[in-house]
């Protein structure tokens, strides 16, 4: 998306090119739209191109295009290469694009370049703003014998050409090598044909026509802009080999890097689950994956995504003074008993008896006994005239336990023993 013409070198395969011309944005970007509209129709994805140091047009036609066909199917990639860089790796995609799904042709974008030679030759770095340049460099081209290697690939760096030392290249493609060129001014390519060719040995040189924004790049209009790459038949299946891409959790495209060219989403794992992570799931993956909170003062914080209520935000929840050293833990007090409809506490059930200290029964205090009725209530204050007397069972001796209560199916087994107890009844008097 670029007035970047192609260089022929892949063949007849070529990216389509839109130069982005026009009045206004509207008239620059109608090109493209209609194009991104007719291969979304067709079920295939759009992977626009274009320079990184002039994109604002570009960016916008993206953006319109993938804003009117209310679609993710269409990505904009921004490339920071010399224009002829740029052109030849806009075709080697269009050539691998049949082969390779479109995250992987969106990858290669910034893979490609990692294996060229791309920069130029400069007669002067003062109008140069593509690159990063020191004020000693400045300084430099204003003496009548200096020129400067400016590469953009594999990384940028400007060096000062000297015709005396030898030339290093910072990258030499595999071998065999080919060497595409193109300059402005053919009278001054003298100085470039002496040092570059030698240092990179290429099997094949090609001059190749000027790039329309070349001189934009480069800040001059004296500079042989070359691209050094390998000619091996297997070439760009290494590079295509190169790449570690894993699936985008939102379009299901192979990237290599967040976010998504296409969709632009950021994340992993389950897509739903990432972009909605309810408190239950966040509760889970805390309780399997994170280790239990430490504790403070032998207080432990609160486990749980979400901070306690009242507490603000980095502040800690005030921690109870622990006890001295050597201290045994507070025991729990009993727990208190509801009260009962008389007003006491305590459970309603009774407790089995207990043994006193003279081995005869106990009632439990907790349950009073029955108010016995019958022919034979026991003597006391309150006791009905003329009621025969009973006298008390016989008190063991110490140490023995009472004999269990006779069966009543079995009759008198003892008669000398305690009255037999007898059911309720109810009389009146």
């Amino acid at each position: 998306m670029a007035d970047i013409p192609s260089t022929g070198h892949v063949g007849e395969t070529g990216a389509r090119r839109f130069a982005m011309t026009g009045d206004d944005v509207g008239a620059r970007s109608a090109a493209f739209v209609l194009f991104a509209k007719e291969e979304v129709r067709a079920g295939r994805r759009v992977v626009a191109l274009y320079p990184a140091w002039q994109s604002t047009d570009a960016r916008k036609a993206v953006d319109f295009a993938r804003a009117a066909l209310r679609t993710d199917h269409i990505a904009g990639i921004s490339v920071d290469l010399s224009p002829l860089a740029l052109s030849l790796i806009a075709d080697q995609l269009a050539y691998l694009a049949p082969y390779l799904p479109p995250g992987m042709v969106a990858a290669l974008s910034t893979e490609l370049p990692k294996h060229l030679l791309a920069g130029a030759w400069l007669r002067t770095v003062s109008g140069l703003s593509t690159l990063p340049t020191s004020l000693r460099q400045h300084m430099g081209s204003y003496a009548p014998t200096v020129s400067f290697l400016a590469y953009c690939a594999p990384s940028a760096q400007v060096g000062r050409l000297r015709p005396s030392d030898a030339i290093s290249v910072p990258f030499r493609p595999v071998q065999p090598v080919q060497l595409l060129c193109s300059t402005p001014d053919p009278s001054i390519t003298r100085v470039f044909d002496e040092n570059l060719p030698q240092a990179i040995q290429p099997v094949a040189t090609r001059t190749l026509p000027v790039q329309p924004l070349g001189s934009t790049y480069w800040g001059t209009h004296k500079y042989v802009e070359f691209v050094a790459l390998s000619a091996h038949p297997q070439a760009l299946a290494y590079a295509a080999g190169a790449l570690r891409a894993t699936e985008c959790t939102w379009c299901g495209e192979p990237v290599t890097a967040t976010p998504c060219p296409f969709c632009r989403g950021v994340g992993s794992g389950d897509p739903a689950a990432a972009h909605h992570p309810g408190p239950s799931a966040q509760a889970t993956h805390t309780s399997q994956s994170a280790p239990a909170p430490a504790s403070r003062n032998g207080v432990h914080a609160p486990q749980g995504p979400f901070a306690p209520r009242g507490v603000p935000s980095g502040a800690q929840a005030p921690v109870a003074p622990s006890p001295p050293p050597g201290t045994p833990p507070p025991t729990d007090p009993a727990p208190r008993r509801p009260p009962n409809l008389q007003g006491n506490t305590g459970p309603q059930a009774p407790r089995p008896p207990q043994v006193g200290p003279v081995g005869q029964a106990t009632t439990s205090p907790w349950s009073a006994p029955p108010h016995r009725t019958g022919p034979n209530p026991p003597i006391g204050a309150g006791a009905p005239p003329g009621a025969p007397r009973t006298d008390p069972p016989p008190v063991p001796a110490h140490g023995h336990r009472p004999s269990a209560p006779p069966n009543p199916s079995e009759g008198d087994a003892n008669p000398d023993g305690p009255p037999r107890t007898e059911s309720p009844r109810t009389y009146s008097r």
